[in-house]
């Protein structure tokens, strides 16, 4: 069932939770999956009408009462807190409006290269891969094309083995075109590459329907490379001044580890395919 980008999002938050999640007594058989509309509205201290008419579309400018109070009924964490906020909000009240696609800058490009010794790459809002170096290439090297890391995958069987814990990965790559989405509802790029996973990876679909936000931070990630084996690497990522639909990614190995080791076969394969090519 499909509705307001404002109440598909309640709905689908609604139906994660269970009584016990929230404290209630839960009784006998339910007929409707996770929480009752009735129930957010008691925890919300609201008229089940009006939380009603939130989820259908049909209330669209709620007061910061409001929202706080549906936050906290839902038990939405800071990400899908901010995420609410921003569908309540007028398109031209949103804190990052979309100016359009930037290219990515050459001083960011420069800075990319200048990491020699460890993967770096640009994305956009869909994860789009938008520039990297030589180590990041490398190290996507068994992807056909390692240009989109949701594509990537869920659609590229190299995917299943690149990311060990892929579930994971899956989950984050969902989540985080959902945060990027909230901030820029209208972009034709995420629609785009929402569309094709959704057509084509019933994971995907399944994932997208959660209305899940986890915008990408620091984690750390467990990958299998085909040609250096397991890599154990911790990544940092920074919101590009000037370009705050862009995000740089930066993978890092802990000292003196078998990651760092494998780091350095990889550039020096890096290097040498560099060399091919000049």
């Amino acid at each position: 069932m499909t509705g307001t980008p404002l109440g598909d999002f309640l709905r689908a938050r609604r139906e994660a939770l269970t009584p016990q999640d929230v404290g209630l007594p839960e009784h006998g058989r339910r007929r409707v999956k996770g929480l009752r509309r009735e129930e957010v509205a008691i925890l919300a201290g609201m008229s089940s009408d009006y939380y009603m008419r939130l989820e259908q579309g049909r209330e669209s400018s709620p007061s910061a009462q409001v929202v706080d109070a549906v936050a906290r009924a839902l038990r939405l964490d800071a990400a899908a807190t901010e995420y609410l906020w921003l569908l309540v909000q007028p398109p031209e009240a949103r804190p990052w409006r979309r100016t359009g696609d930037l290219p990515v800058s050459a001083q960011l490009r420069q800075l990319v290269d200048g990491w020699s010794g460890s993967p770096a790459f640009v994305l956009g809002p869909a994860l789009d891969i938008l520039a990297c170096n030589s180590m990041a290439t490398a190290l996507h090297e068994g992807f056909t094309p390692a240009d989109n890391l949701a594509r990537m995958v869920f659609l590229d069987p190299a995917g299943r083995e690149f990311y060990q814990e892929w579930e994971r990965a899956a989950h984050s790559c969902a989540a985080e075109i959902r945060a990027a989405y909230g901030h820029d509802p209208d972009n034709a790029r995420i629609a785009e590459v929402v569309a094709e996973l959704s057509g084509r990876s019933p994971e995907f679909a399944t994932l997208w329907a959660r209305h899940d936000v986890k915008p990408k931070t620091q984690e750390t990630k467990h990958l299998r490379h085909p040609r250096v084996g397991d890599l154990d690497i911790q990544f940092s990522t920074f919101t590009v001044s000037g370009a705050a639909h862009q995000q740089l990614v930066v993978y890092q190995a802990e000292p003196a580890s078998p990651t760092a080791r494998a780091f350095e076969l990889l550039r020096a394969h890096a290097d040498a395919a560099h060399a091919e090519v000049h």
